[in-house]
């Protein structure tokens, strides 16, 4: 799964971060200008300059009714809470500020050079006051810039002392000020940010994270259907996907284990008791032989020797079949690879079979088609699968039928193989229309050459539908279909099935009522 950009989660954190960030600026200002407006002292609409003026007409009112008053307790009192800092310098040489707060030195010597100079202020007539600040219209003050300008305080007509007012306020006057307060609006913004950035932002992502955590610990509890949500487009979403996609797969390989275990203790069963027949009878039949109070005549001994032999040589074939599957399933063995000629192997099965079919009245006919003369494989071992398929035919072929034997050409098709079962087996089922898939052709069967199709036709019973998906299963007989008729030992398809596909083949039978066919499809030399 493709995680798009902006569906990412790191995109989006840092989107709402970002979003928060600049929240929490906008909201710190305004707590701010809040703040401000509740708890400083302003004299609105005052400049630097003219707040100097209206500080310099109190002090001087303030003198002129009380010369005793004391000016420096009076000033800390009435502007100590002032948001512009201002110092006053008296005719005596005191220095009185409006705080605790320190000003620059350009300032002090400004205020002591028009200190000096008590002619540079007209006075209006009477000494009450100034007639301006700036001086007559024209005149250029060479003691500052125009808003530091120290403003005279009057009394009685002379100079008392001046105002000054810095143009700005001292940082070390604004950081003592409102540092505090700074702090304050700043911690609550940021403890509000932060909460609200874990429940809006991360609080998602970490349920979702949880979801798949809880997820993968009942998966290895052993809950094999546990599933992560898959909700959403980024990388958690990416992550449950393939924890989903593992589990699924971890869940289908132990069900495919559990399937293989039942499979394998299965075969021990079928093993143990195919062994065990054979081996039964021979011990019963060897140990009334060896009993010296029984007098057997000559025929029944040799009766019981026979049978004793017939369960021999089938003990053989059984263990001769087992090693045989294990061999070809195991890739053991060497396959000895040429072009085999289809009419020989025909004739060999004819031969073979010839016997058996003029007791059960039964006709081997046998056909190929032009093209389809020779096959690719080893001999041996294509000649004793199609021995397995015509004595199965044989067997449940009724009296007076035939037992056909065909070859044809076909285009070959690229192929796609379907899961296979543990070494499908059967040795004789039959009845109803039914067909086993061999591999899938893939992009519509397109052509790739060509192929032989070897097949072993029969006017039997058919095989039971429900006995069809088993036909290749070892050890399988469908007692049912066999009609009372003997058989192997379950072994003979799954060799059939493992010979084909050992050699790049593929093994597909069809069967209704009246007609079951197997078909062996081979390479072609000319393939």
């Amino acid at each position: 799964m493709t995680t798009t950009w902006h569906r990412s989660l790191y995109w989006r954190v840092a989107f709402g971060i970002v979003a928060f960030l600049a929240a929490m600026l906008v909201v710190q200002a305004m707590l701010f200008v809040w703040a401000m407006a509740q708890f400083g002292r302003t004299l609105p609409g005052q400049s630097p300059g003219r707040l100097g003026m209206s500080v310099a007409l109190d002090l001087a009112n303030l003198l002129e009714r009380d010369p005793q008053t004391d000016v420096t307790q009076y000033v800390r009192e009435q502007y100590a809470q002032y948001e512009h800092p201002f110092f006053v310098m008296m005719a005596d040489g005191r220095l009185i500020t409006s705080g605790s707060q320190s000003f620059a030195e350009p300032l002090l010597q400004m205020a002591r050079a028009r200190l000096a100079r008590p002619d540079a202020f007209p006075l209006r007539p009477g000494g009450r006051g100034m007639r301006g600040f700036d001086g007559p219209r024209g005149d250029r003050d060479p003691y500052g810039p125009p808003f530091a300008r120290p403003a005279p305080i009057i009394v009685g007509g002379r100079l008392a002392g001046v105002v000054v007012v810095p143009p700005q306020p001292p940082f070390g006057f604004l950081l003592g000020r409102y540092a505090p307060l700074l702090a304050l609006v700043a911690g609550v913004v940021l403890v509000v940010g932060t909460v609200l950035t874990s429940v809006l932002i991360f609080g998602p992502a970490r349920r979702r994270l949880r979801d798949v955590e809880m997820a993968a610990r009942r998966f290895g509890a052993g809950d094999l259907t546990a599933r992560a949500p898959e909700r959403g487009g980024d990388e958690i979403a990416a992550v449950a996907l393939a924890f989903n996609h593992m589990a699924r797969d971890l869940s289908a390989r132990a069900d495919a284990l559990a399937e293989s275990d039942r499979v394998r203790r299965q075969l021990l069963a079928d093993v143990s008791h195919e062994l065990t027949t054979p081996v039964t009878a021979m011990r019963g039949y060897l140990e009334t032989l060896a009993m010296p109070e029984l007098t057997l005549d000559d025929a029944t001994r040799m009766r019981y020797l026979k049978i004793i032999g017939d369960e021999t040589a089938r003990l053989e074939r059984l263990i001769g079949d087992l090693l045989d599957l294990a061999r070809l399933e195991g890739g053991g063995g060497t396959l000895r690879t040429s072009n085999v000629a289809v009419a020989e192997l025909f004739d060999r099965v004819k031969a073979r079979h010839e016997r058996a079919c003029q007791e059960a009245g039964i006709a081997v006919e046998a056909s190929i088609a032009p093209g389809a003369e020779t096959i690719t494989g080893d001999q041996d071992r294509l000649e004793q699968a199609l021995q397995n398929l015509a004595a199965n035919a044989i067997r449940y072929a009724p009296r007076g039928t035939a037992v056909r034997l065909s070859a044809r050409v076909q285009p070959r098709a690229r192929t796609e193989f379907p899961p296979e079962p543990d070494s499908p087996s059967l040795d004789g089922a039959r009845d109803g229309p039914q067909h086993v898939e061999g591999p899938k052709l893939a992009d519509g069967g397109a052509s790739e050459g060509r192929e032989v199709v070897v097949s072993v036709s029969d006017e039997g019973p058919g095989i039971d539908p429900e006995h069809v998906p088993h036909i290749f299963d070892r050890f399988y007989k469908a007692d049912a279909a066999r009609a009372g008729v003997s058989g192997g030992s379950g072994l003979g398809l799954s060799i059939v099935k493992a010979i084909v596909e050992r050699q790049g083949g593929r093994l597909t039978v069809e069967s209704r009522p009246g007609r079951t066919v197997f078909e062996m499809t081979m390479p072609s030399p000319g393939g």
